[in-house]
Protein backbone atom coordinates (compact mmCIF):
# COMPACT_ATOMS: atom_id res chain seq x y z
CA UNK A 1 0.00 0.00 0.00
CA UNK A 2 2.84 2.40 0.86
CA UNK A 3 4.63 1.78 -2.45
CA UNK A 4 1.45 2.42 -4.40
CA UNK A 5 0.80 5.64 -2.50
CA UNK A 6 4.40 6.78 -3.03
CA UNK A 7 4.21 6.11 -6.76
CA UNK A 8 0.92 7.94 -7.01
CA UNK A 9 2.35 10.94 -5.14
CA UNK A 10 5.41 11.01 -7.40
CA UNK A 11 3.26 10.80 -10.52
CA UNK A 12 1.04 13.62 -9.25
CA UNK A 13 4.09 15.76 -8.42
CA UNK A 14 5.53 15.16 -11.88
CA UNK A 15 2.28 16.19 -13.53
CA UNK A 16 1.92 19.32 -11.42
CA UNK A 17 5.48 20.50 -11.98
CA UNK A 18 5.56 19.79 -15.71
CA UNK A 19 5.97 22.90 -17.81
CA UNK A 20 3.50 23.53 -20.61
CA UNK A 21 4.68 22.67 -24.09
CA UNK A 22 4.96 25.15 -26.90
CA UNK A 23 1.89 25.60 -29.02
CA UNK A 24 3.05 23.28 -31.76
CA UNK A 25 1.28 20.24 -33.09
CA UNK A 26 2.02 16.84 -31.71
CA UNK A 27 5.50 15.81 -30.93
CA UNK A 28 6.83 12.58 -29.55
CA UNK A 29 5.20 12.79 -26.13
CA UNK A 30 1.68 13.68 -27.24
CA UNK A 31 1.51 11.27 -30.17
CA UNK A 32 3.43 8.62 -28.24
CA UNK A 33 0.90 8.73 -25.41
CA UNK A 34 -1.97 8.42 -27.87
CA UNK A 35 -0.19 5.56 -29.61
CA UNK A 36 0.40 3.81 -26.30
CA UNK A 37 -3.28 4.00 -25.44
CA UNK A 38 -4.23 2.77 -28.90
CA UNK A 39 -1.67 -0.03 -28.72
CA UNK A 40 -2.87 -1.06 -25.28
CA UNK A 41 -6.42 -1.31 -26.55
CA UNK A 42 -5.21 -3.30 -29.57
CA UNK A 43 -4.20 -6.47 -27.72
CA UNK A 44 -1.74 -4.94 -25.20
CA UNK A 45 0.87 -3.57 -27.62
CA UNK A 46 1.40 -0.27 -25.80
CA UNK A 47 5.16 -0.06 -26.42
CA UNK A 48 4.79 -0.62 -30.16
CA UNK A 49 1.96 1.92 -30.26
CA UNK A 50 4.05 4.45 -28.34
CA UNK A 51 6.99 4.04 -30.73
CA UNK A 52 4.74 4.44 -33.76
CA UNK A 53 2.99 7.44 -32.23
CA UNK A 54 6.30 9.06 -31.36
CA UNK A 55 7.57 8.66 -34.92
CA UNK A 56 4.32 10.06 -36.34
CA UNK A 57 4.44 13.02 -33.94
CA UNK A 58 8.02 13.87 -34.84
CA UNK A 59 7.15 13.76 -38.53
CA UNK A 60 4.06 15.98 -38.08
CA UNK A 61 6.08 18.55 -36.12
CA UNK A 62 8.76 18.47 -38.84
CA UNK A 63 6.13 19.23 -41.49
CA UNK A 64 4.68 22.02 -39.35
CA UNK A 65 8.03 23.72 -38.83
CA UNK A 66 8.92 23.29 -42.52
CA UNK A 67 5.64 24.98 -43.47
CA UNK A 68 6.34 27.89 -41.11
CA UNK A 69 9.84 28.34 -42.57
CA UNK A 70 8.41 28.38 -46.10
CA UNK A 71 5.77 30.94 -45.15
CA UNK A 72 8.32 33.17 -43.42
CA UNK A 73 10.64 32.98 -46.44
CA UNK A 74 7.74 33.89 -48.74
CA UNK A 75 6.87 36.87 -46.56
CA UNK A 76 10.49 38.04 -46.54
CA UNK A 77 10.60 37.70 -50.33
CA UNK A 78 7.37 39.69 -50.78
CA UNK A 79 8.42 42.39 -48.30
CA UNK A 80 12.10 43.20 -48.80
CA UNK A 81 13.78 45.14 -46.02
CA UNK A 82 15.02 48.71 -46.42
CA UNK A 83 18.76 48.44 -47.25
CA UNK A 84 19.50 51.64 -45.30
CA UNK A 85 17.92 50.37 -42.08
CA UNK A 86 19.94 48.83 -39.29
CA UNK A 87 19.81 45.11 -38.55
CA UNK A 88 17.51 45.71 -35.58
CA UNK A 89 15.10 47.84 -37.63
CA UNK A 90 14.98 45.30 -40.44
CA UNK A 91 14.19 42.40 -38.11
CA UNK A 92 12.06 44.04 -35.40
CA UNK A 93 9.90 46.63 -37.11
CA UNK A 94 6.62 46.61 -35.16
CA UNK A 95 4.37 47.11 -38.17
CA UNK A 96 6.00 44.40 -40.26
CA UNK A 97 6.09 41.97 -37.35
CA UNK A 98 2.38 42.48 -36.70
CA UNK A 99 1.55 42.10 -40.38
CA UNK A 100 3.68 38.98 -40.67
CA UNK A 101 1.96 37.49 -37.64
CA UNK A 102 -1.46 38.23 -39.13
CA UNK A 103 -0.65 36.72 -42.50
CA UNK A 104 1.38 33.67 -41.60
CA UNK A 105 0.58 32.72 -38.01
CA UNK A 106 -0.52 29.12 -38.21
CA UNK A 107 -0.94 28.90 -34.45
CA UNK A 108 -3.58 31.60 -33.96
CA UNK A 109 -5.29 32.37 -37.25
CA UNK A 110 -7.34 35.45 -36.46
CA UNK A 111 -8.98 37.32 -39.31
CA UNK A 112 -6.90 40.35 -40.17
CA UNK A 113 -7.47 43.28 -42.53
CA UNK A 114 -6.43 41.17 -45.54
CA UNK A 115 -8.72 38.25 -44.76
CA UNK A 116 -11.64 38.09 -47.18
CA UNK A 117 -15.09 38.39 -45.68
CA UNK A 118 -17.23 35.24 -45.66
CA UNK A 119 -19.56 34.83 -48.60
CA UNK A 120 -23.09 36.11 -47.99
CA UNK A 121 -25.69 33.42 -47.48
CA UNK A 122 -28.60 33.45 -49.91
CA UNK A 123 -32.02 34.05 -48.43
CA UNK A 124 -33.72 30.73 -48.08
CA UNK A 125 -37.48 30.76 -47.86
CA UNK A 126 -39.42 27.56 -47.58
Amino acid sequence: MTIRLTRSALALAALLTATPALAEPGGCIKYGAAGAVGGHIANHHAVVGAMGGCAAGMYRRHLYRKDLREKAALWDKEHPADPNASWWQRHHDAASTKQKAEWYDAEHPEPGPNTPAPAPQPNQQF
